[in-house]
């Protein structure tokens, strides 16, 4: 029988996931007793509500996700929601309370493995290989089989369980080389790789629609006349990153033999609408 608390057990991962140091994290307990001894655990992209339902059903008490659980990536937004009596915040901590589970966050340490944990395990799931140069350096750059921007967009959706991914180009545009740019990492990362000449598709998780977006269609404009930019792929938040939590989830079961150790997966959020006829 292990006595492995929570604490403990992200101590552990800390020494052992190889990532860049940090001085400043947002990695931790953020709900829960920190002193409680694990008795299984829930790797999740995202823990909504529903999924810490199913986590605890399943016999974990301990609830890792890579996404913050209160709506704000640094905590900052928690003190306004308790002051406003939001409901939903309040059930949810409620839930979490009564449940006597732990939930942690935990982010920036596989982003910051090299190469990143998540750029692995997406680009692992969609059947492609992180050139190793780049990786080292934090940058996701694959060669793929040569395809259209299309069925790119088409293959991502599919392969990442992404319910509403569109993109930005002509859908025949040749494509051999991709950037990734998972989960929202900034118009300055996204314009970057966009203006590569070595890429020819860049694949993001979000992004503002008046910068990346905004900026993609431009180059798309300029393509058009001579210019040779890259096609973009929006996949949507959570589907751009899970696979890369389904990879540390594997990874930490190795870790912690003793420990059962399960992924619980977050649905996409969203679902493409279709357009009313003759629009």
């Amino acid at each position: 029988m292990t006595t492995l608390t929570a604490a403990s057990l992200l101590a552990r991962i800390a020494a052992a996931d190889g990532a860049l140091p940090r001085p400043t994290t947002v990695d931790g307990v953020v709900a829960g007793d920190p002193h409680t001894v694990v008795a299984g655990v829930a790797v999740t992209t995202l823990a909504t509500l529903d999924v810490l339902d199913r986590a605890a059903k399943a016999g974990a008490n301990v609830v890792i996700t890579h996404e913050a659980p209160f709506y704000d990536h640094l905590g900052a937004a928690n003190d306004d929601l308790a002051a406003e009596q939001d409901p939903v915040y309040l059930a949810k901590r409620a839930f979490i309370d009564a449940r006597g589970l732990v939930v942690c966050h935990y982010h920036d340490g596989w982003h910051r493995r090299r190469p990143d944990g998540v750029d692995e395990g997406v680009a692992r799931a969609l059947g492609w290989t992180l050139d190793p140069e780049p990786a080292a350096a934090g940058v996701a750059l694959c060669t793929v089989a040569p395809t259209t921007l299309g069925a790119l967009a088409a293959h991502v959706a599919t392969a990442l369980g992404a319910r509403a991914a569109r993109f930005v180009g002509d859908p025949e545009l040749p494509v051999t080389r991709v950037g990734l740019d998972l989960g929202n990492r900034g118009f300055a990362r996204n314009r970057s790789l966009l203006r590569r000449d070595d890429v020819d598709a860049v694949v993001v998780g979000e992004a503002h629609e008046w910068e990346t977006g905004s900026y993609a269609t431009d180059a798309a404009w300029l393509a058009g006349r001579g210019g040779s930019p890259a096609g973009l792929v929006v996949a949507g938040h959570v589907p751009s990153e899970q696979a890369g939590l389904r990879f540390f989830a594997d990874w930490l079961a190795a870790l912690v033999p003793e420990l059962p150790v399960r992924f619980v997966e977050t649905p996409d959020a969203y679902t493409a609408a279709s357009s009313p006829a003759g629009t």
